[in-house]
């Protein structure tokens, strides 16, 4: 039996462009800069807790700002690390809650920041949110299928998770490519809304999808300017 995970108040954190992660899910990581080299071995000495957060690409141009995050992040635990000869690190980082980011507490020799955790709530039923995770499960399915991904054991997986909240975490984690839409799914806390705008997106994927492959034709895809 695991003991329960406390949240602390701060965190220390990486900051990626392009990268959302997300509650429940497991994110490899490579850690090679000497900053978060040093975090990490903080980090293992501690208590193994530690945040991933986007880089927020609207900001980017502010004065005096370095690397500055999205509004929400998520916290995860270290559940394995390898340390290589090189000194770098692999480790595997599994999501445990979304963490609004109050402050940037430290910034040398690594970001640490003040964090208050979040929690999922919905305003739909749990009928309601049952014909929503089936209806997103029927457009995964079909997704792959117009990617022409053969991911049927991981699709079987979804199908057995019944937790509204976890499922949406997993589907967007796992099925979103676009980390803007992502970011908007981290920080939606209404899990009907999240299954919604989500299912939205994979339409809206799979009808370019459709498109293409109609107006490609029998062409391959190195001629489809010939079209």
């Amino acid at each position: 039996m695991e003991m329960e995970i406390v949240v602390p108040d701060q965190v220390p954190v990486m900051t990626l462009p392009r990268v959302v992660f997300f509650p429940q899910t497991l994110m490899p990581l490579h850690i090679f800069e000497p900053r978060y080299r040093q975090m990490l071995g903080h980090v293992l000495a501690k208590d193994r807790l530690m945040a991933v957060v986007g880089l927020d690409p609207s900001r980017q141009h502010e004065p005096d700002t370095f690397e500055p995050p999205h509004r929400v992040a998520t916290v995860g635990i270290i559940r394995a690390c390898q340390k290589n000869p090189d000194g770098t690190s692999n480790l595997l980082l599994q999501g445990l809650c979304r963490a609004e980011i109050l402050a940037i507490a430290q910034e040398d020799p690594y970001r640490v920041i003040q964090i208050k955790a979040l929690q999922s709530n919905s305003t739909a039923s749990p009928e309601a949110n049952a014909a929503l995770r089936h209806e997103l499960n029927r457009l995964i399915s079909l997704k792959q299928e117009c990617d022409g991904q053969n991911t049927q054991e991981f699709s079987d997986f979804m199908r057995t998770v019944e937790d509204p909240d976890i499922f949406a975490d997993l589907a967007a984690f796992n099925f979103c490519e676009n980390p803007t839409i992502k970011q908007l799914l981290l920080e939606t806390l209404d899990v009907s809304s999240r299954l919604q705008v989500l299912s939205e997106h994979l339409q809206n994927q799979i009808d370019g999808i459709r498109l293409r492959q109609d107006l490609q034709g029998d062409l391959p895809d190195d001629d489809i300017a010939l079209n």
